[in-house]
């Protein structure tokens, strides 16, 4: 089993993807590591949608701005998970939100995207998480009902090539010490 560091500093954004089929038991532990992201007082304010339909996949494809890096990826991965946040749920206390930054959906989505994306690269899977998107002309296409927003889609499959990572900041550089 690989060291937990290790697939922490392993995942990449991958664009291009193999023509390769996930296995069923692949696809159900990712959704599993969604399922276990921790939320706002365990609201579990996500929903994701597995799109494996090739006409659905290019309908999302059009939503893409132009000239987003992941506008192959969006047809060429086998999978792609579109994960949505209920709204009004978490962060949310007798229906008023609870601090100063209202709907805490965003940042639970995040936990449950980060959870997808370690798990698939655990599996030698692949993800890129898109955002600059149409979300509205998205939700449309797939049917998302009022109250839901959809937050990120997820192209999932064999990586077609290996990325290097990306300079990181030095620990130094980020961290401050009891105060700013």
């Amino acid at each position: 089993m690989a060291d937990f560091m290790e697939i922490i500093k392993g995942r990449r954004s991958i664009r291009r993807y193999e023509e390769r089929e996930i296995p069923e038991d692949a696809l159900n532990k990712i959704l599993e590591a969604i399922r276990w992201a921790p939320s706002w007082a365990n609201t579990q304010c996500w929903e994701a949608i597995v799109v494996n339909d090739s006409t659905i996949k290019q309908k999302l494809q059009e939503t893409l701005a132009p000239g987003n890096p992941a506008t192959k990826a969006m047809v060429e991965a086998p999978v792609v998970i579109t994960l949505c946040g209920k709204l009004q749920s978490s962060g949310y206390k007798k229906g008023q939100a609870t601090t100063k930054l209202g709907d805490w959906f965003m940042f639970d989505i995040g936990l449950a995207t980060q959870n997808l994306c370690l798990a698939a690269h655990h599996l030698n899977l692949g993800t890129v998480i898109v955002g600059l998107f149409d979300h509205d002309k998205a939700k449309e296409i797939l049917e998302v009902p009022d109250g839901y927003e959809v937050v990120t889609l997820i192209p999932l499959g064999y990586p077609a090539k290996e990325v290097k990572a990306p300079a990181r900041r030095e620990i130094d550089e980020f961290v401050h010490h009891d105060t700013f």
